[in-house]
């Protein structure tokens, strides 16, 4: 037996359909001891699967994506008096929807037969995924002989992963199938097995059948939806960043189990292929217009959640919007409830959303039965959001399995003074005040539409917050002056530089005076990379740049930056920041992952990888779409019978062009060019188009 060492993230392939997702070495091996495997619902059903011929690992020749839910392998055997030639090949073709597909084809292009003994070693932990992440190593289940296969069962009889091989095995030894194979001269033979994974929710099969005869070209069983909508850039990494985005985004969406009308984007792979409430909302206000859709699915998925009562134990309250959902026979053993609400953002992102979804078209009709919703989320904001009366949105956390922070940066320490001091609860974080104000705002505008009661008290409520925050979170160092990420427990201003104030811009919390000291903030050095934002700044004492939340980049964070810098013409620092992650796309061959290293370009010729970043994920995918939004400059108010287009400017790509955008019932085209200005048009439409005069 020839061992072979485990890869890190960047010689990992990871395939992903929804609840279903494998990890695999380049090789398309599945190696115990990592966090390679098949993953259904947060459990790991195989954590082993290697193919050997003739008791030896094949040569390993590529070994990549064909799309985000299938991917293919190439191999070879050396043939003894074959010469140098490889006329062996092993070619393995994998895909996952529902659970796991695999064919694997031995070609002989030799002059010769060849007979071998094929073979899979095949290992189950069924472990929790939380049991992955934190390398916690659990004894591997015996297997049990079927006519076809294995299966592994768990002790208690619920969990079970079940491994069906065609032709059938001959025998098995300790954790290896074998099957002879007879692989006439020119031709080729196949080995098919799937993999079917059983839990407290019933078994999840692949789409696909090891019996009958199928003809797998590397495409998913169920092709990606393709949007109606196209993207042209004379740059073809954005236009390849983009386009995979959208497939990465088709890979994670998921179906509400109580209404599989709707759908959402699950977070991200591996950790976090579940709903999550901040991520889900961010994901679907960034998608908009491309996918209107998802903005419905996503609101009506966690509308059926909100919380409805006060429990100490999942931190649910009335009105409030969870913050996550684990499923799978073993969420007990998480680090969290299966059912948590300890997020303080995703309420008031619930109403942006709601809002928003409404302008680009979403119709009455659709947000109607949404109102009492959205009015139970705004009374959440002032009830409960407002722990201590102080007029801020704060949290700490209820109970001992809850999370120490409870903004985007969730991490212990994502929230810290320039000396590396942590904050004391309760928190009150800038970006979620502006969160706060926006859903106030655009709240008051829903009830006035709707002739609800309420909405002059929320403008009232958004015009004292600004003048609160614009009091309370200032601060100024060496560089200027700027926001504070949060006010701690004792109502101290955490003057630790982030990225957090990014998030206020485009919310309108801060004045035309304020957006450009912002704006000089976000373009310094300290805090962009190069690459894209840092989340703290790099003379802070706390600064690390493999930190999760204290220096690596997340794209996501960059994009909304990005955004809120094109909405209040700080077109200079939102060109560099765009640019800086079109160029680092490449590196991480289009798949932008959750975070990645914050180092300098003179530190690192390359972008350097997370260890555990999720790829795909979610808003990191997104974000690419909010950037091409904010290239448009697009802003659609189809209640109001207008669109407007104010892009960067000078744009950031010689000539960028879209097609067939929809906004509520019409279709918009906008090319916008280096030298020939923005050239736009929206069809069969009562909409008017405003189109800015830049580049006139």
């Amino acid at each position: 037996m020839n061992a072979r060492p485990t890869t890190g993230p960047l010689g990992e392939v990871t395939c992903v359909r929804a609840e279903a997702f494998v990890v695999s070495d380049p090789s398309g091996d599945i190696l115990r001891g990592g966090d390679h495997g098949v993953y259904v619902r947060d459990t790991r059903f195989l954590d082993r699967l290697e193919v050997v011929v003739d008791g030896q690992h094949p040569r390993p020749l590529t070994g990549a994506n064909t799309s985000s839910s299938s991917a293919s392998f190439h191999a070879h055997v050396p043939v003894p008096g074959a010469g140098a030639d490889p006329t062996l090949v092993v070619d393995r073709r994998r895909v996952v929807d529902g659970c796991l597909h695999e064919e694997i084809h031995l070609r002989n292009h030799g002059r010769g037969d060849v007979e071998v003994e094929g073979g899979l070693r095949l290992g189950s932990d069924l472990a929790y995924i939380f049991d992955v992440r934190h390398d916690r190593t659990l004894d591997p289940v015996p297997a049990q002989d079927r006519d076809d296969g294995v299966v592994f069962i768990r002790a208690d009889g619920v969990d079970r992963a079940t491994v069906t091989v065609d032709p059938a095995p001959h025998r098995r030894d300790d954790d290896t199938l074998y099957v002879d194979c007879r692989v006439p001269a020119g031709e080729r033979t196949r080995v098919c097995l799937e993999v079917t994974a059983t839990d407290v929710y019933g078994t999840v099969r692949p789409s696909r059948s090891c019996v009958a005869p199928t003809a797998l070209a590397g495409a998913p069983a169920s092709p990606p939806r393709r949007p109606a909508w196209s993207v042209h850039c004379s740059d073809h990494r954005f236009t390849r960043l983009v386009e995979r985005s959208v497939e990465d985004l088709d890979a994670l969406r998921m179906v509400d189990p109580d209404a599989p009308e709707d759908s959402f984007c699950a977070a991200g792979s591996p950790w976090y292929l579940t709903l999550f409430g901040r991520d889900s909302l961010w994901t679907a206000f960034m998608s908009l217009p491309f996918d209107p859709a998802l903005a419905h699915g996503t609101l009506r998925t966690l509308a059926r959640r909100q919380g409805t009562r006060h429990d100490l134990g999942t931190e649910e309250a009335p009105g409030k919007i969870l913050h996550e959902i684990r499923r799978g026979s073993l969420t007990h053993r998480g680090d969290l409830p299966p059912n948590y609400y300890g997020t303080i953002d995703a309420t008031p992102l619930f109403v942006v959303l709601a809002h928003e979804a409404w302008r680009w078209g979403l119709g009455d009709d659709r947000l109607r039965p949404l109102l009492p919703h959205v009015e139970a989320a705004l009374a959440w904001l002032r009830r409960d959001g407002d722990a201590d009366g102080d007029g801020f949105l704060e949290y700490h956390k209820l109970q001992a399995r809850g999370l120490d922070n409870q903004g985007w940066k969730d991490s212990h320490d994502g929230v810290q003074f320039a000396d590396g001091s942590l904050a004391s609860p309760p928190i009150a974080l800038a970006e979620v005040q502006a969160y706060a104000y926006d859903a106030a705002r655009r709240g008051a505008e829903l009830l006035r539409h709707f002739a609800r009661p309420g909405a002059s008290g929320w403008d009232r409520w958004a015009d004292d917050l600004a003048a609160r925050f614009q009091d309370a979170f200032w601060v100024e160092d060496m560089h200027g002056r700027y926001p504070a990420i949060a006010l701690d427990g004792e109502k101290r201003a955490v003057d630790g530089p982030a990225s957090n104030m990014g998030h206020l811009l485009a919310s309108g919390l801060v004045d035309d005076a304020e957006a450009p000291l912002i704006a000089a903030q976000l373009g310094h050095e300290r805090l962009d990379s190069g690459w894209g934002l840092r989340t703290l700044a790099s003379d802070a004492v706390g600064f690390n740049p493999l930190g999760y939340h204290t220096g690596s980049v997340w794209p996501h964070d960059t994009a909304i930056a990005v955004w809120g810098l094109a909405v209040r013409h700080q077109h200079e620092v939102a060109t560099a920041l765009l640019r800086g992650l079109v160029q680092v796309a490449p590196g991480f061959a289009a798949r932008l992952p959750e975070l990645f290293g914050g180092f300098a370009r003179d530190e690192a010729p390359a972008p350097v990888p997370y260890p555990a970043a999720c790829r795909p994920q979610a808003w990191s995918a997104a974000g690419a779409l909010l950037l091409l939004r904010a290239c448009l400059g697009v802003h659609a108010d189809v209640p109001g019978g207008r669109v407007r287009l104010d892009p960067l400017w000078p744009p950031p790509f010689r000539t960028l062009e879209v097609t067939d955008l929809p906004i509520g019932d019409t279709r918009l085209r906008v090319r916008v060019d280096r030298d020939h200005g923005i050239d736009a048009e929206v069809t069969d439409s009562d909409l008017t188009l405003e189109v800015s005069d830049v580049g006139h």
